[in-house]
């Protein structure tokens, strides 16, 4: 039996249920770092530190007793550093070992055995061969270290992904909203729930008066700081830092009178242009922000920081149109008020005028074919009179439709909706503007489609605004160019356009023409000038008429498009 163990080359040990060992092979003595006869008729507590020899006294202990293994590994310190072993265990009871597998005395001796009278006392003993698992060891632990950063690395991509929604949450209330005290108020509560900070709160700045005041807080069980006015100049060494867009953590080193000792987290709140204000996390003094909550509160307070400029911006636009919405009436108003003012007197200088021209005729032989010479061939008296009466036509003119655009802005422009024959109607209406355009050697031209559906709608209103679209061709077209005015049904729409050549519309002109008292600049060849109403008019109204105008212009040409219903709903009701 005892050959059998010096064969085998791992560490081998043989004690009984006392702990004393009765065999040891080369293996376990150089393990041990002991001789052979050193270890034999000893306890391992004798020979091994008290913690390894502790921890195999228990190993044995179960084993004698239980038969049962035990997992835990021993370590031994050898000169190569620790080697751990696992022992394979296994019970013999020498009593009952022939004697003829026993070695006798003088060999027993020479292998560390004692006397074979002694063996023949023992009974059962443990053998324990110990297996090296050093290398199964640290690949476990390398295992479990790797095993463990895994779990951090997830734990840490795990919290990443709640900053980022907790991010995406705050960032959406935030900018849902534009009154900068909820959006405060917002960062704050959310920050504080997502943090688990023990108080927070937020300031703006008034750089002008150097002051910082605080406009929301959530401090639970804490003293109220809402509405505490601080003095910038009063703590330069926290708000020249937070002044210059940098965030600050630190811990007091006495302790506050209302707070204690604790730690703060500081962040300007900030635009793309300045330092709007801050927001404090007030925490107990061994907790601090990491890097990942550093970075959600920054990405906080920008966001707020721009909210903060959207919620200004619109409160000084609504301002501002509110202001300009009170300037334009107070001009409507003005304009109103004058025109109604100068109605009068300029109805009775075109009366005086009247008379005037009868005197003219009776007392200075001035008859009308004078007056309708031109200026230049006029006599002194005529041509003073003309430029009286085109003058004041020219003022009564301005202030009628003054009074128009004033009736049609607050839906006061009196209708009257009928059957109206375009056939009959408009060719009458051309026909008066043809001695002007062969005095300008215009050819004005009128084309109507056969068949024309019935229009319903208000006489009046598109005698004027036809007149004011070919005085307007009349105008701008120059000598030897034509005027087309065109007439066609379409589906439920009468469509006329006025069409003039030689001319055009400059595209970025095309969207103001339509604006009150803008005129095309250089645009009127026959030098006639023009108060800028006759086409804002125009346009309204077409859009009391319920219908549209369109101008396209290019390929020297300018066109007018105007589409009406063929039923107004004031007819369509009756």
């Amino acid at each position: 039996m005892w050959k059998m163990l010096d064969a085998i080359a791992q560490p081998v040990y043989v004690k009984t249920a006392k702990h004393e060992w009765i065999y040891v092979n080369e293996a376990g003595a150089a393990l041990v770092g002991l001789s052979a006869e050193a270890i034999v008729g000893r306890s391992e507590a004798d020979f091994l530190p008290e913690q390894l020899a502790s921890l195999l006294v228990q190993q044995d202990r179960l084993f004698f007793e239980t038969a049962q293994q035990s997992d835990t590994p021993l370590t031994f310190q050898t000169s190569h550093g620790d080697q751990r072993l696992i022992g394979h265990r296994r019970l013999f009871n020498l009593e009952n070992v022939p004697s003829e597998n026993v070695a006798s005395e003088d060999v027993a001796s020479e292998n560390g055995f004692g006397r074979t009278g002694a063996i023949d006392r023992v009974g059962a003993v443990l053998v324990n061969t110990l297996q090296d698992v050093t290398a199964i060891a640290h690949a476990h632990q390398e295992n479990f270290a790797l095993y463990q950063q895994l779990k951090e690395n997830r734990a840490e991509l795990d919290k990443a992904r709640d900053l980022e929604s907790t991010l995406k949450r705050i960032t959406d209330r935030v900018r849902d909203s534009l009154d900068e005290q909820q959006i405060l108020q917002t960062a704050v509560d959310e920050l504080v729930e997502v943090l688990n900070a023990k108080a927070a709160n937020t300031a703006l700045y008034d750089l002008e008066q150097g002051t910082s005041t605080v406009l929301h807080e959530c401090a639970a069980g804490l003293a109220p700081m809402r509405g505490r006015v601080s003095s910038l100049e009063a703590y330069p060494e926290v708000y020249q830092l937070l002044l210059a867009g940098q965030y600050l953590q630190f811990c007091s080193i006495f302790p506050n009178p209302e707070r204690g000792r604790v730690s703060m987290f500081a962040a300007p709140v900030k635009d793309d242009r300045i330092v709007l204000g801050d927001l404090w996390l007030i925490n107990d003094k061994e907790r601090c922000l990491t890097e990942s909550e550093i970075r959600l509160v920054q990405q906080v307070t920008n966001q707020c920081g721009i909210a903060i400029r959207q919620a200004r911006l619109y409160q000084e636009s609504r301002s501002q149109v509110r202001e300009l919405e009170r300037v334009n009436t107070l001009k409507d108003d003005f304009l109103s008020t004058v025109s109604h003012e100068l109605r009068t007197p300029v109805t009775s200088m075109r009366v005086a005028l009247q008379m005037m021209g009868i005197a003219l005729q009776q007392d200075c032989g001035i008859d009308e074919e004078e007056l309708k010479e031109p200026q230049i061939e006029k006599g002194r008296i005529a041509r003073y009179y003309s430029i009286l009466n085109e003058e004041c036509e020219r003022e009564i003119s301005l202030i009628n439709d003054l009074l128009d655009l004033q009736r049609l802005d607050v839906g006061n422009h009196p209708m009257m909706i009928q059957p109206i024959d375009i056939s009959t109607w408009l060719p009458s209406l051309v026909n008066s503007f043809r001695p002007r355009a062969i005095n300008r050697q215009q050819e004005l031209m009128l084309t109507i489609n056969d068949n024309l559906p019935q229009l319903s709608s208000d006489l009046a209103s598109i005698d004027r605004i036809m007149s004011e679209l070919i005085n307007n061709a009349c105008k701008y077209t120059p000598p030897g160019h034509a005027i087309l005015v065109e007439v066609a049904g379409k589906s439920c729409l009468m469509q006329i356009s006025v069409t003039n050549t030689g001319v055009e519309i400059a595209e970025e002109e095309r969207d103001r023409i339509f604006d009150k008292f803008y005129r095309v600049p250089s645009a009127d060849p026959w030098k006639q000038g023009g108060t800028g109403l006759g086409l804002a008019l125009t346009q309204k109204l077409i859009s009391h008429l319920e219908g549209s105008i369109t101008v396209n212009s290019g390929m020297n040409k300018t066109t007018f498009t105007v589409e009406l219903p063929l039923k107004h709903s004031e007819a369509r009701t009756l």
